[in-house]
This record gives C-alpha cells, structure tokens and sequence, in this order.
C-alpha cells in the first residue's frame, strides 16, 4: 500500500476564527520509501496572514495574494491522496483544517486511513517534547 505524509500551514490555529491553510505539502511513499512523487502547493488564504503565523512559516499576505486557493487545488489535491494511508504530526489539527476548506466548497471531507505520529511518538516518548524539530533533534535528523 502506498502511503502520504501530509502536512499544511496556516493562517493560525483555529479554522473556527476563520483561519486557513495557505500550504499543503505531501510526499508519497510504498512502503515507506519515497516514490518521488510528491504534491506541494502555496494557497490564497483570501484573507490576511498574522504577523504571529508569519513568523512560523514565512509566507506573507501579498505573496499568497498570487496564488492558487483552495477551490482551484482541492481536486489534485483530493486525487494524489485517494486510496492511500495518510501519516500526519498532529493530525486532528491538519485534517481539522483540511476537512473545514473541503466543506466550504461543498467536497467530501477526507475518509481515509490516518495515522497521527504524533500519538504515536507521546506513547513512545512520554513526558517529553514530541515536536517535529524536537523528534529531529532526538534522532540526529537535520
């Protein structure tokens, strides 16, 4: 079975204030080893970009104003992870995100076998910082 490792960026940290993903990033695996193919796409959030998510992934409101939105990528989207088991840092709050775009624009919220790494790595690591960079820096992983 072939797999995707997911992940997005936003305007913030709640989409029920409105935010809302300015970035989805996934690289494909069988059996995972990478495939090479993968589907990466900035996105017109169609609103401002906070100074305090600005200053986690970089992307500002003028430069995703030329950007695709969401409607325009969801169907390429939705076709590189059909049929595939999805892996996610964190996944409520991605498919939160991800599933809440879906529904504004009337398509099928995402129905697939999700694994969250980050469940798995606080049942692994208990009492610890299970972060992405944190988990890096635990495995020597630049």
């Amino acid at each position: 079975m072939n797999e995707v490792f997911l992940d997005t960026e936003t305007t913030g940290l709640s989409f029920n204030d409105g935010h809302k993903v300015v970035e989805v990033a996934c690289i494909e695996t069988k059996d995972l080893i990478a495939t090479g193919r993968v589907f990466h796409k900035l996105i017109n959030p169609k609103r401002s970009v906070p100074e305090e998510a600005f200053k986690i992934h970089g992307f500002s409101t003028e430069f995703l104003s030329t950007k695709e939105t969401f409607n325009q990528i969801a169907d390429d989207f939705l076709n590189f992870i059909r049929g595939k088991k999805i892996i996610i840092h964190n996944a409520s709050f991605d498919l939160g995100f991800l599933n809440n775009e879906l529904g504004r624009i009337k398509k099928q919220k995402i129905k697939a076998e999700v694994i969250d790494s980050l469940e798995i790595a606080r049942n692994k690591f208990p009492g610890t910082s299970n972060s992405l960079d944190a988990l890096c820096k635990r495995f020597n992983i630049d």
